[in-house]
């Protein structure tokens, strides 16, 4: 398996190497050159299998140049009980993403945020973790890591790679715009290859200095600077596995569809969504929900994409989400277009250079229904309402994010026989501000993060200034 830019100016290269590399050299990301399809003898041998093995049938299409026992042990390490174990009372942390339905066989909540930091990015990075280790090893190298965060990508990060000998985490987040649990989560950590940066702006300001950072083939290679962010394309790998786990948990045979409510800010989830379903997943629609930072929704419904400046970007009470340039869109863009790199080298030319690209009225946009995707929005009052209706009605606490997907869940009912999953991507306990605002009472949090607010924060606070950051990379490294 080789993987191409979706710019088309990049050599295809095998797994290992985009791992570490994250961006192409072109500016584009990579995909694989096919998407491999799955068979139904195939879906039928899956249904039974634990998390693990699932993801080890499912990477094993994907990743050829990591010996299989090698690969399939990587695997077991990650996706353990032990590391996902915050399931909801009475939910198997066995499962790693337990089901848990709201209306029996109609609409449930995907439960992706049972590991360390409580958000679904878990699921992928710390299995990134564990492969940059493994490959930095294998060619006695070392790595440094550049991210940005708008709030869970950060956290799920550091604690993933913190300790690890070969490699070092500067994460960039955006100055006093997410929550004190997240910021705590982030800036309590005191290993020494930990560095967190917080910039005064927007996550779309920190993913820009990520960019222009990755795109200096020069500094790139010297400081061996690699990434994290859902552009590495092993996060949006791993997410593939959950959407397969949630199939067969809430279906009984492969005969049966399934759609999925997504939050989305960076496209990254539901890409992964997107893609299983070109594999051949049985998806009946992916209904894609954002929050008043609604780039993504205004797409799908009328074929504009029209990233927002800092300016227009929102600050919302569902942070993770408050994201108006979003990476990963370009990756759909790619597969929408018919893979032709011509055509996205040019629709981002118009975006890198401020401008919207319009594919209204274009045979694109006609053909935009065959890859299953709805879209609607939220705002920060019908967040509250879903909030408090999802606990009167089901009894049970949902974040903001979750919220937003429930929500907009509602708005695209599902014939009979179809049920709804809800991915539930972070756990209210990390925005406790807002849960109380809904429901007047705070959500309990795990004993081992008790008071983690109070903890001493190490952070430095910069501008979005790419050759500040670049100087801070290169005096830390």
């Amino acid at each position: 398996m080789r993987y191409l830019s979706t710019r088309g100016g990049s050599p295809a290269l095998p797994f290992c190497d985009i791992l570490l590399g994250g961006l192409a050299p072109d500016g584009g990301l990579y995909l694989p050159e096919t998407y491999p399809q799955v068979s139904r003898a195939e879906l039928d041998a899956w249904r039974e299998l634990s998390y693990a093995d699932l993801a080890f049938a499912i990477l094993s299409k994907y990743v050829d140049d990591i010996a299989a026992a090698d690969l399939k042990a990587l695997l077991d390490q990650t996706y353990t009980a032990q590391t996902y174990g915050f399931a909801r009372p009475g939910d198997d942390p066995a499962e790693i993403t337990p089901l848990h339905w709201l209306q029996p066989g109609e609409l449930a909540l995907l439960e992706l945020s049972n590991g360390p930091t409580l958000a679904f990015k878990d699921m992928a990075m710390q299995l990134l973790g564990n492969l940059f280790e493994y490959v930095l090893e294998k060619r006695g190298e070392t790595l440094n890591i550049l991210g940005a965060t708008s709030g869970d990508t950060g956290s799920a990060a550091e604690y993933a790679m913190r300790g690890k000998p070969r490699i070092k985490v500067f994460m960039l987040s955006p100055y006093g715009k997410m929550s004190a649990f997240q910021r705590a989560q982030m800036y309590s950590l005191t290993d020494d290859n930990i560095f967190n940066i917080a910039i005064t702006g927007m996550f779309d300001d920190a993913q820009d200095v990520v960019k222009a950072v990755s795109n200096d083939a020069g500094f790139k290679a010297k400081y061996r600077i690699g990434a994290v962010n859902s552009i590495n394309w092993a996060r949006i790998l791993a997410q593939i596995v959950y959407y397969f786990k949630g199939y067969f948990a809430a279906t009984r045979s492969n005969d049966e569809q399934v759609a999925f409510s997504v939050p989305s800010g960076n496209f990254g989830n539901i890409c992964a969504g997107h893609i299983a379903r070109q594999m051949g997943l049985p998806i009946a629609q992916l209904v894609l929900a954002t929050n008043e930072n609604d780039v993504l929704d205004e797409f799908f419904r009328t074929g504009v994409y029209r990233p927002r400046s800092t300016a227009e970007t929102r600050v919302t009470s569902s942070p993770s989400m408050d994201i108006s340039k979003a990476s990963n869109f370009e990756r759909f863009i790619f597969d929408l277009v018919g893979r032709d790199a011509a055509v996205v080298r040019q629709l981002w030319q118009q975006v890198e250079g401020g401008s919207a690209f319009d594919l209204s009225g274009t045979p694109y946009f006609e053909s935009l229904r065959r890859f299953g995707f709805v879209s609607g929005k939220s705002c920060h009052a019908e967040r509250l309402a879903t909030i408090k209706t999802a606990y009167e009605r089901y009894g049970v606490m949902i974040d903001p994010h979750s919220a937003d997907a429930l929500k907009v869940a509602w708005e695209h009912p599902q014939p009979a026989g179809v049920p709804m999953l809800v991915l539930e991507t972070a756990q209210p306990v990390k925005f406790a501000e807002t849960l109380h605002e809904a429901l007047g009472q705070t959500p309990k949090r795990p004993a081992a993060l008790a008071g983690i607010e109070n903890l001493p924060q190490k952070v430095e606070v910069m501008a979005p200034d790419v050759a500040a950051i670049k100087a801070y990379l290169a005096a830390h490294i």
